[in-house]
């Protein structure tokens, strides 16, 4: 047999059927519903462990920061860059090949992340002032601060490799263990917030370290899934690797492009640290139950099309490529309708029932309810971010949603500016302005994203389509219109105990989901008209 006759045979032997794009979804989908959920009762704990107080600011800073260079490196940038060429590697190259990609692309990150994640321990004070530079005129909550980044930020080392092994696996089909990973981070963090602290002085130290063992956890638990792929990399620095020039030349633009939502989110948290104490810990909490939907759904779309499109990009099957992208519309407006006006409609209740026990007072539940409410104006744009970006990505094109990004970074400065900074007593929207500037910015950049695929051609709507978002909008009117209705007085449910607390809240979410859900079958959708091969 030729050598060219075997590379054949090892790419042909290499690809394997893939499930179907909702299957595929709803497992990455309920891995994640797993962790988000811990990831809340991590976030209840906190809460009445460290409410919103100086501390909780310093330790939510320290946390942030690694955890923001995640999404922007890790699940962002670099995964959006990587599997596009790794899909094409497993169409056109032999099995050796696609192994030595997978070395030298983890050996050229890993030393890159690693040097990275040191200098930022060395310079934790410099990294402080940056992203906190509100807490330079309060010694005690900055030198706090530091203490906790220099314990943190090496989690941005492992959770990067994390992230390869993930794109890898998720490449490969194997979806359920890059989604279920993130549980071991919130374990971690709930096993230092009930145990861990009582053998440090200061409560968020324990948190910190949490963190820390968290991340090293999370590499480590991908490994052997690697190996059965025998694809376990043994770390070779290639910068000149025509692979791993390809993944960097993808990845610099996509940095802006698929982490706009995201660098927002964080100038919120540096613009914060100059307001009133608390104002960082009510973005935080606020900003976490928007996380949910956009996590276990969003995420979960997006993850799973990006291989799908890329594949058909190989194949240069437009038709399908444009058909996939409709489908993933149709499941993120599905989901980010309803989940967007429950936010709006509960915000205070949700958070008084999740959150207000122990150091969290009601004038917190209060102030992180008000962006709460702007972030749910904005579920629908953070969303559709998620899975309009890897149409561009599939292509291998990350230069556009880059010049859209910056578009929608710049506005959101500007807006920043415009709706934070007080013009007069009766003009101080505070952390409030700074969620709406960034919910602005995002349908800037949901809209610009949409566009630019729509006039190209790339995106078609697909028959249907229309008819489809009338039946949400319908279902969600009547939804909101239920909830309205029965929900409890706010005094109810500050007055209640936990258990009547979250008796009240299942029966609504239930009850709401069952009206819409109830409301589309009436109106004729049925389970296949979501169903899609991938």
């Amino acid at each position: 047999m030729s050598d060219q006759q075997k590379a054949s045979t090892d790419v042909a032997s290499d690809v394997s059927p893939a499930p179907g794009l909702l299957r595929s979804s709803l497992v990455v989908g309920l891995m994640t519903m797993l962790s988000r959920f811990l990831g809340l009762a991590r976030d209840i704990i906190i809460a009445a462990l460290a409410g919103a107080t100086a501390h909780a600011d310093a330790f939510f800073i320290a946390f942030k920061i690694p955890q923001f260079l995640r999404r922007l490196f890790a699940e962002g940038a670099f995964s959006q860059a990587f599997v596009p060429v790794l899909s094409e590697y497993r169409r056109l190259k032999s099995f050796d090949e696609i192994k030595l990609l997978v070395n030298k692309v983890s050996g050229s990150l890993g030393l890159s992340v690693l040097i990275v994640s040191s200098l930022a321990v060395a310079g934790a004070p410099v990294v402080a002032t940056v992203f906190a530079p509100g807490f330079v005129g309060q010694p005690e909550k900055f030198q706090l601060t530091v203490d906790l980044i220099r314990i943190t930020f090496p989690y941005l080392f492992f959770i990067t490799m994390t992230g390869f092994a993930g794109a890898v696996l998720n490449s490969y089909g194997r979806f359920a263990v890059p989604a279920f990973t993130p549980v071991i981070l919130n374990a971690c963090l709930i096993s230092a917030a009930l145990w861990g602290v009582s053998y440090f002085d200061e409560p968020v130290m324990a948190l910190a370290w949490g963190v820390f063992v968290a991340g090293a956890s999370q590499f480590l638990f991908q490994l052997p899934f690697l190996a059965q792929l025998k694809l376990l990399p043994r770390p070779e620095v290639d910068v000149h690797d025509d692979g791993v020039v390809k993944v960097i030349t993808l990845m610099i633009p996509a940095l802006f492009g698929v982490s706009v939502s995201q660098i927002n989110l964080l100038l919120d948290t540096v613009l914060a640290s100059f307001l009133p104490t608390g104002s960082v810990s009510w973005l935080y909490y606020s900003d976490r139950l928007v996380e949910l939907p956009l996590g276990v759904f969003a995420i979960a779309v997006s993850t799973v099309i990006l291989p799908s499109l890329s594949r058909k990009h190989a194949d240069a099957s437009k038709n399908d490529f444009a058909k996939t992208l409709d489908w993933a519309m149709r499941m993120i407006l599905l989901i980010s309708l309803p989940a967007a006006l429950a936010l709006l409609l509960m915000a205070e209740p949700i958070l008084i029932t999740l959150f207000k026990y122990g150091a969290l007072s009601e004038r917190d539940v209060s102030m992180a309810s008000f962006s709460l409410m702007a972030y749910s104006l904005g579920l629908i744009p953070f969303m559709l971010i998620k899975i309009l970006a890897p149409g561009y990505f599939a292509q291998q094109d990350t230069k556009t949603p880059m010049k859209i990004g910056i578009v929608a970074m710049v506005v959101n400065m500007v807006l920043n500016v415009c709706l934070v900074v007080p013009l007069n007593a009766y003009y101080q929207l505070g952390h409030v302005g700074l969620a709406l500037a960034t919910v602005l910015s995002a349908g800037l950049n949901a809209g610009l994203l949409f566009r630019g695929l729509y006039l190209s051609g790339v995106y078609q709507v697909q028959p249907g389509f229309w008819w489809m978002l009338l039946r949400y909008i319908v279902a969600v009117v009547i939804m909101g219109g239920a909830l309205f209705w029965f929900l409890p007085p706010l005094d109810a449910w500050v007055g209640w105990g936990w258990q009547m607390r979250v008796l009240n809240m299942a029966g609504l979410v239930i009850g709401g989901a069952a009206i819409y859900l109830v409301s589309l079958f009436v109106m004729g959708l049925r389970l296949h008209h979501l169903r899609m091969s991938a």
